[in-house]
Formats: structure tokens, sequence, C-alpha cells
């Protein structure tokens, strides 16, 4: 099992945080890797067992299920499947945590999943550089003062 945790801060409060990551097809909108997303079977972005299918930049197809949401704990986490990235029972976690100093918010990015033996270095690298810390950077950005 490959475990991957990838942390950062944002400089904004948690609640503006938690707007823009909360929706589970939003990713498009602060993720520069993904192109275009949509919930199936036309459910609420927020119902957990929902599934997203969306469209890397690169083309790739990618569906995930919500497993858990949480605005009290300002976290989800989802199981992904139907992919051609050669990564297999992938579960993630996101969640927000206040800095009180400062006013900012503690993100971190969980992932645990398998691969084909010889490529785990490659697969984890992938997942905590251009998934979780690309998405990291977007956010910073998006929040710089």
């Amino acid at each position: 099992m490959i475990n991957v945790f990838v942390t950062s801060v944002i400089d904004a409060p948690i609640d503006e945080v938690w707007k823009v990551v909360r929706g589970y097809n939003q990713l498009p909108s602060w993720h520069p890797a993904i192109d275009r997303s949509e919930i199936e079977d036309g459910l609420p972005e927020d119902t957990v067992g929902c599934v997203r299918n969306f469209y890397l930049k690169d083309g790739q197809n990618v569906r995930e299920q919500l497993i858990g949401l949480s605005d009290l704990d300002y976290s989800f986490s989802y199981a992904m499947f139907d992919t051609g990235m050669g990564m297999f029972d992938y579960i993630s976690s996101f969640e927000l945590r206040p800095i009180t100093d400062g006013n900012r918010t503690y993100v971190q990015w969980i992932a645990e999943f398998t691969t084909a033996a010889g490529e785990e270095d490659e697969k984890a690298n992938m997942v905590a550089n251009d998934v979780f810390q690309g998405g990291f950077e977007a956010l910073k950005e998006r929040f710089k003062k």
C-alpha cells in the first residue's frame, strides 16, 4: 500500500477556503489539471455516494465516488475508480483546519492506493506533486493578498 501525505498553508480564513473546495463537482474551478466535471445521475454534489466523472486537461477520464463529507470538520473523502492511471484501491481525504495565528488555513490531502510493482515511486510522486501540491499552489494563488 502506498501512502501519500501532503500539507500546506493557505493565507485565507478556513470558511473562505471551504467555500471553494467543498463542492465535489467544483474541481475545474480551482484545480489547474482539471478540464471539466459532472456528477452522474443528476445528484447534488454534496450527496455522499455520488459519482464525480471528470476529465483532466490531457483528456484522461477519472471517476470518483464521494464517501464522506463533513461541514463540521471541513473535510471530504472519496474513492477513485474507472481510471487508466494504474492506481488501485485508491482512497483519499482532504481536510482543512483553522490556523488562528493570522486567520489562515492548514490543508492536508492524503491518499492510499496500490499500483504495479516498480511504479510505486512514480505514482506516489505524481499524486503528491501534480495532484495534491498542484492543487495547493492554485489555492494559494487564488487567495493571494
